[in-house]
């Protein structure tokens, strides 16, 4: 694994352009002052996987559906309704993600370790920092796998074209002027400044655009308002199962809004399905040993070193690794010990000098469109990095 050293991005930059989750508790630069060496070999090789996954994603979403299957992959009983109604129709866009992968740096093969497909982490750092990162310290930023902002500029044009052409996008908006509502918690900065970095594409793509806060958005039978406008688009970035659990009567009144037609969510209400690790093993039972998958089922895997994760874990939090003896190696507590758990088949993941995993993330907005690592621990938790990547 080959890392060049590289003068860190200066704090007060960071901050004059939104980026304030910097400094982690322990002091620590978020971002490594090291950046990542990639072939274009192995770019080209998760491009292909990401791809290939995501169409592996859909055929089994229509599998899930049409088997009512929505219980067995921990879906919350009040979004089944919403989920089936924005599958439906292709009005319901998915405007990004991210599948985060182990190998394909260090010779071993691209295995799919879960898929963010609702509220993906990262954005800032992979469309944006790992770029004037590279800017900054005289290297070519050309030289990435990275081309997520205009990927979500062109996203947001297909949310009116509903194709892969997006030039029809001026002549189908002259029409109307359509706007989008853009919503975050108050309380995380992160949350609130990544919100309003995919404000800002929307707007360049010639969307108007507004922020509100997700206690300040009003929500009734003709529709998503904020201030008494109302919006034909609503993106938040709030996931659908804290929806589910925390905002029951709000879950029934956005489904309402979408079989009425009074608005459009993004992310889409199925991409709950595949942000569940349970996902993974409808998956592993469509796609049996397929290449870039690792076995995955609802019952602990005999005689094999696994790793225990629960459907709506994050950050790390709840996940076992659990030895072929049945020994425990190690675990992590967190607050998703509720969640169903699922077994999936471990792998590790590539290593340094020094001993740090590192997991690749690439993010899928129509197609694969962009990559970026964190490294960490042997389970990357919330104290992970990120590192960023040149191709040479």
């Amino acid at each position: 694994m080959n890392l060049k050293k590289v003068k860190a991005l200066d704090n007060k930059y960071l901050e004059s352009i939104g980026f304030f989750w910097h400094t982690d508790e322990d002091k620590t630069s978020y971002v490594v002052d090291e950046i990542l060496e990639v072939s274009t070999k192995e770019a080209n090789a998760y491009y292909e996987a990401t791809n290939e996954l995501y169409d592996m994603f859909c055929s089994a979403g229509d599998y899930v559906i049409e088997n009512n299957l929505f219980h067995d992959i921990n879906i919350p009983f009040n979004l089944v309704d919403i989920i089936k109604e924005s599958w439906e129709e292709d009005v319901h866009w998915h405007l990004y993600s991210r599948f985060d992968l182990a190998g394909g740096i260090n010779g071993k093969d691209i295995k799919l370790i879960e898929f963010n497909a609702d509220t993906p982490t990262s954005l800032f750092e992979t469309s944006i920092i790992q770029w004037a990162l590279l800017k900054s310290n005289n290297l070519d930023e050309a030289s990435q796998f990275n081309n997520l902002y205009e990927a979500l500029k062109d996203n947001f044009k297909r949310l009116i074209t509903l194709e892969a052409d997006v030039d029809k996008f001026d002549e189908y908006y002259s029409k109307i002027g359509w706007k989008i509502l853009f919503s975050s918690i108050s309380s995380s900065s992160e949350d609130e400044n990544t919100t309003k970095l995919l404000q800002h594409i929307a707007s360049e793509a010639g969307f108007n655009t507004q922020f509100e806060y997700m206690d300040k958005t009003q929500f009734c039978d003709e529709g998503i308002f904020a201030k008494d406008e109302r919006f034909e688009f609503w993106f938040k970035l709030i996931p659908w199962e804290d929806i589910a659990i925390d905002e029951s009567e709000l879950a029934l009144m956005l489904t309402d809004i979408i079989k009425d037609k009074k608005a459009i969510i993004l992310n889409p209400a199925y991409t709950l399905m595949f942000q569940s690790k349970g996902f993974m093993k409808i998956l592993w039972d469509l796609y049996p040993n397929h290449p870039l998958l690792l076995e995955t089922s609802f019952e602990p895997l005999k005689n094999k070193k696994q790793v225990e994760k629960r459907c709506f874990g994050r950050e790390g939090a709840n996940i076992a690794i659990v030895n072929a003896d049945n020994s425990l190696e190690t675990k992590t507590n967190g607050e998703y010990e509720n969640y169903k758990a699922i077994y999936q088949e471990y792998v590790e993941l590539p290593l340094d000098e020094k001993g740090n995993s590192y997991q690749a993330g690439v993010f899928y907005a129509y197609e694969a469109c962009a990559l970026g690592f964190r490294r960490g621990s042997k389970i990357l938790d919330n104290n992970s990095k990120f590192v960023s990547h040149f191709i040479k």
